[in-house]
């Protein structure tokens, strides 16, 4: 334990150093701010746009337009820019010789992978809920309705999907021997999840769903308790790709 400590807390504070902490967390508070302003100003961009070309009314904008814009940035930028971020986590660290030297020293494979891990957890918690919780201020200083009142219940979902990823990125890291093989590897996973989703009988097991459903849970017009089969089945994949990444790196060459 006192080893995955000192390994994860090493990855911290190189992550600091290197300012890549920093740039993402920025990355994520600008989303976080601009998600409820996006909702205010797009009727205004649309009617400036169209002028008086427009044949209906601009409807006003609410709580679930700035949390729709919410999910929409997390699923279209927030989580492409982590595996962007990350998709070298392993094989960088391979291809460098830097876990040689640990290794020789005592440090357990399984321990490098479980560090890496929590890394990767904690940093896609820390930006997620940090976007999360300045929407969410914002959310509440410019709408007063009430059309959003389970938004802790539907963050949660993709919060599990965001853990599936990033253990999906850990695995493919360690399978790659760079970080674009790694990219193709996390690209190909989710593309299979999309494939997947085509058949409607296995939504509610697909975990992908757990990215685009947040609105009716938001509403409370889809019961979480569906899908949580899909979320069952995320959390084990994730526990599965951990299993695979020490299986993996206790076997490859340093």
């Amino acid at each position: 334990m006192k080893n995955i400590y000192y390994f994860s807390k090493k990855e911290f504070l190189e992550s600091w150093r290197t300012s890549k902490l920093f740039i993402v967390m920025i990355f994520f508070l600008i989303l976080g701010i601009m998600n409820p302003l996006i909702a205010i100003l797009t009727p205004d961009i649309i009617e400036i746009s169209f002028g008086g070309a427009l044949p209906v009314n601009i409807p006003e904008p609410s709580s679930l337009d700035s949390w729709g814009q919410f999910y929409q940035s997390m699923t279209q930028m927030g989580l492409i820019v982590i595996t962007l971020l990350f998709s070298g986590t392993m094989s960088g660290e391979v291809s460098k010789g830097t876990l040689v030297n640990l290794v020789t020293k005592g440090l357990k494979r399984s321990t490098v992978v479980i560090s890496k891990s929590i890394y990767l957890i904690l940093q896609w918690t820390l930006c997620m809920f940090l976007a999360f919780f300045v929407t969410w201020v914002y959310t509440l200083y410019y709408f007063t309705d009430d059309n959003s009142p389970h938004v802790f219940l539907a963050v949660l979902p993709l919060w599990i999907f965001g853990i599936l990823l990033v253990t999906a990125i850990l695995l493919t890291s360690t399978i790659s021997r760079n970080s674009y093989e790694g990219l193709l590897l996390t690209g190909g996973f989710v593309v299979l999840l999309f494939i997947v989703n085509i058949f409607d009988k296995l939504k509610h097991y697909n975990p992908i769903t757990l990215t685009s459903e947040n609105i009716n849970f938001l509403q409370g017009t889809s019961s979480l308790g569906n899908y949580m089969p899909a979320m069952l089945i995320s959390i084990s994949l994730s526990l599965l790709f951990l299993y695979l990444s020490i299986v993996i790196l206790n076997k490859k060459k340093l």
